[in-house]
């Protein structure tokens, strides 16, 4: 069964070593998903297969068998940019650049949990429907590292479409 990257399918590599970060750069062409640390400690590769955000310099292309997968790529287009993406560069939450596709990645996927009510360790309570506070947001991104330090406005640029869908 072959892997679908970004609504399109595509054969898995023959070599079973292969990460699904390198499958994804260099077999694929995609290379919006970023190599920081290569250990799973920046966030930097975050990509979301089916509904679910993982670093995907900790997997092996070959365990996605049958998945899908979103990369940057597969969330928005210069011309047509997802609202997070827009809210990124409307709150300048992206300085260099490096580790802004994980971050929308993760953010995308984390909307998705607060929107499935997913509680958190910053979740103040189980009962009640789960609110994207800042400190929820925070906790949510604490494996996405921003070397730039654009915290502020990373979390400004994710509350402001956390706001629009709860509206």
């Amino acid at each position: 069964m072959p892997i679908t990257i970004n609504d399109t399918q595509h054969a898995l590599p023959d070599d079973p070593r292969t990460s699904l970060l390198d499958f994804l750069r260099r077999d694929c062409g995609l290379t919006g998903t970023k190599k920081g640390c290569d250990h799973g400690q920046c966030g930097a590769c975050t990509v979301i297969v089916n509904g679910e955000r993982i670093n995907s310099c900790l997997s092996l292309a070959v365990m996605h068998d049958g998945d899908s997968v979103t990369t940057i790529e597969g969330l928005g287009t210069p011309d047509a940019p997802s609202a997070l993406q827009k809210a990124f560069v409307e709150h300048d939450g992206y300085q260099c650049g490096y580790c802004t596709p994980g971050q929308i990645c993760s953010a995308t996927a984390m909307l998705q949990e607060i929107a499935n009510n997913m509680p958190s360790d910053a979740s103040e309570n189980l009962d009640d429907r789960i609110k994207p506070t800042a400190d929820e947001i925070r906790e949510r991104l604490s494996g996405n590292l921003c070397r730039c330090g654009a915290y502020a406005n990373i979390i400004a640029a994710i509350a402001e479409v956390a706001e629009g869908d709860a509206a």
